[in-house]
Order: C-alpha cells, then structure tokens, then sequence
C-alpha cells in the first residue's frame, strides 16, 4: 500500500500519524543530524536483504499493512535498520535514525482518467477505510537489489523502485502493468491465472519477473511518469524513501494480447480493480482526482495531506475546474478520446516543469506555524525540505504550496492545497 502523513496538534508539539508496514504511531518532530556510518549500514542493510523474501511472507500470512514512508504502526513488530545520530544539542544526547527504507507507489490513471484508491479495512486499528494509492516496499527477491543508504542512487528514480511499483499495484489491485514481449502491448491474464498468480507473488513463492515472462510479459517499467518522492521525518523509528509515479492506462488503443494472440485493432480491455480478499482493502476504486478531493472535503473518506496534495495536483489538468479548489465543478459531459489525451499531455508537461521539476521533487513534510493562529484551527504543512539525507544537494521540495488540514481523532480534515504565501505570508523564510 502507499505512504502518506498525517500531521496533528498534541499540546504544545505536533504529532505525526506515520503510515508504515503495519499500523500507526505517533511521533514528534525534531531535527538532527544524518553522519555516514557506511559500515554499520552496510552490514546493517545486507541482514535485512537477507530476511527480505521472509518478511514479504510475514505480511502475506499476517495480513499486516504497509503505509509507506509517512505512517507509523503503533507497535513495532520488526526491527528496523538504523544508525546512530549525534545531534549539535548537548542536552539531547545521542539519538537513533533509522535509515530510510526504499519503496515505491503509483498513481494509476484510468482510460477515462480517472485514479485508482484502494480502501483500507474498516477493522484496522487506527484510521479504519482510509483511503490509499497501491505501493509497498522493494523486495530484493522480487524488485532486485535498490542501492546502499549512503549511495547516490538511494533516493532517484531507478528500475529496482519502478518494477516494485509495477509489483504491488498488481498485488494489491490485480491490475497489471506489463506488455506482451511479442507486441509490445498491454498484456492479457486470464482472471484465473492472474488471481492465483497475485496469490504466488505475494507470498513470494515466486519470483514476480518470473511469473510475467511465464505468460509471455515484462514489466512495463517506461509507462511509468515519476512523480515526487516522499521521505519519512528523522524522528521515526522506521523511515521509507518513497518514489511515487503516474501510470497512463490507454484510453482505446489496440486489446490487450492474451498468451499466444496475435495482434488487433479492437479496443483496450482493462480489468476491474479488485481488492486483495480483504487482508489490507475493502475496495479498489477509479474516480476523477477531483471527485477524492470533494469527497475528502465532506469527510466522507480520509485522505492523508501527501494523498490530497497529488490529487489535487492531477485535477487541475484533468478534471476542467472552474476554479484550482471547486472540486464540485468537474463536467458529468462524455469527454472525448482526443480531448482525454491532450489532457494527459498536459499532466506530463506539468509534471516535467517546475524548479525543481515534480519528477525530481523530494517532500520530507513539516508542520510550521503561520504568522498568526488561524481561526479556522487549521495547520500548515510544509513541503519545501527534501529530508536530511538530502540537506547538501541540490535536491528541494515544493517552495510555492502548503497543505492546510484539521487534525480530527478520526483521521485529517478540511484539507486543503494553498500557496505559500496565503499560508505563511509573503515575508516566510524556508
């Protein structure tokens, strides 16, 4: 499942509601400093590789959840990689960090461009039917091996997090991301075959490249757009490295090839989203961006800030809005096919704009306060830092919008995409 955080007032601090394997935590915010420990990470890093295939079975025999880089569970049931950090405040002493642990998550857009959401279960712990992108963890034993924590590479965009995207949106909705190594197109898996192969992958009885060339696939790892990166606070004792994506379904070009097919002129046909029988998901469904958005608004679904914050990004170029924030107004009028694509064109020429553009962007979001106490009761979260382990590069976040959310015992509310400087005012320094 994907990743995203939650932000909220506790007294005189800020609590992080952090989606991770599992469940949640709390956590609260504070900065220290990242040294390179490159021995004790490796060593560290190779033992959890090793055990990778044996915890990607503990959550499919476990039903546990994973919420990405930005979701804490409320007790820890593994171990997580870690190195020490000594911070510039005598007074706080040393403090453990843990290293942030590769994964990856998908924005998948339908033939009607419309985003899929997958519901959380109703009998979770915390948050219950939250709502959610498909995305998990890197599994060496599936995705390959993703580079070292003190490697350049750690936090960019690369193959091993592309095919753990392509992995767990099929996992987890049993949509299919892969072309037919023949034609070159999106491939067909009859409903049978494809459930029980979900079903091997996800217990990993079966390597996941495996599986696709046995029917004739390959990961379509270059439909994939990225989308922003997301890293985990300093201050939570199990960290993600998130890479998130757009994923285009085609809206009528050439059917699926099944095993042995040869090629065709019909329609696309696209598979219903389904859930994973209930272990994580109630329900897996496409809607506009701009209907989750409203929806969200109403409290009828819990949308995580980071969630809305994308949503809210791809219904300005999807959904025809009358104003950046009138969710309401999306046209209930047929849209075209040619009219479909010029608007995903759009999408992707936003999403490669930008200083820095949103392909390279990387968020570690923070709370911060606003000139004055909002009457609203609303904090704001930033998403100009890239996280620590990025502090010396020239890596940044977003520097002209903040997110607005009420933080409610039930989950965020009232969210809301601003810029900056309504935010914060014109004179905030970053």
């Amino acid at each position: 499942m994907s990743f995203f955080t939650v932000f909220g007032p506790s007294q005189t601090h800020f609590r992080y509601l952090i989606r991770l394997p599992s469940v949640l935590r709390e956590f609260s915010i504070s900065t220290v400093s990242l040294p390179s420990q490159t021995s004790r990470i490796a060593e560290a890093m190779q033992q959890d590789n090793q055990n990778q295939k044996e915890r990607h079975q503990h959550q499919h025999q476990t039903g546990e959840e994973y919420y990405g880089p930005t979701a804490m569970p409320p007790k820890e049931k593994r171990a997580g990689t870690s190195v020490r950090s000594y911070s510039t405040n005598p007074a706080e002493g040393k403090k453990t960090v843990a290293v942030p642990r590769p994964s990856a998550s998908v924005l998948v857009i339908s033939p009607q461009n419309q985003v899929l959401l997958l519901q959380r279960v109703k009998q979770s712990s915390s948050f219950p039917s939250a709502h959610v992108f498909p995305g998990g963890n890197v599994s060496e034993f599936h995705d390959g091996r993703a580079p070292e924590p003190d490697a350049p590479g750690r936090h960019e965009d690369s193959e091993v997090y592309r095919m753990a995207a392509i992995r767990e949106t099929f996992e987890e909705s049993g949509i299919l991301l892969a072309r037919n190594n023949g034609f070159g197109r999106l491939i067909e898996v009859p409903e049978d075959q494809r459930e029980e192969g979900r079903r091997l992958v996800h217990s990993s009885e079966v390597p996941f490249p495996k599986w696709l060339a046995q029917k004739g696939g390959r990961a379509d790892i270059d439909g994939l757009t990225p989308f922003t990166r997301w890293i985990t606070p300093t201050n939570v004792p199990k960290r993600f490295t998130t890479q998130m994506y757009i994923y285009f379904l085609p809206t009528l070009s050439s059917t699926p090839i099944s095993e042995g097919q040869a090629d065709s002129e019909a329609e696309v046909s696209i598979p219903s989203p389904t859930t994973d029988g209930g272990k994580e998901h109630t329900t897996a469904r496409f809607l506009p961006a701009s209907a989750w958005c409203r929806l969200a608004q109403e409290g009828r679904i819990i949308l995580f800030p980071p969630q809305f914050f994308l949503l809210h990004q791809v219904a300005q170029h999807f959904d025809n809005l009358r104003s950046p924030t009138d969710y309401g107004s999306i046209s209930r009028d047929p849209v075209p096919r040619e009219e479909l694509e010029a608007r995903r064109r759009r999408l992707v020429q936003f999403v490669k704009s930008g200083n820095p553009p949103w392909t390279d962007m990387c968020i570690s979001p923070q709370t911060m306060p606003p000139p004055k106490k909002r009457e609203d009761g609303k904090q704001v979260l930033a998403l100009h830092r890239p996280g620590p382990e990025l502090k010396d590069t020239d890596r940044a976040g977003c520097t002209e919008q903040c997110v607005l959310v009420d933080f409610q015992r039930e989950g965020p509310r009232r969210l809301e995409v601003v810029s900056r400087d309504e935010a914060l005012g014109r004179d905030a320094k970053l």
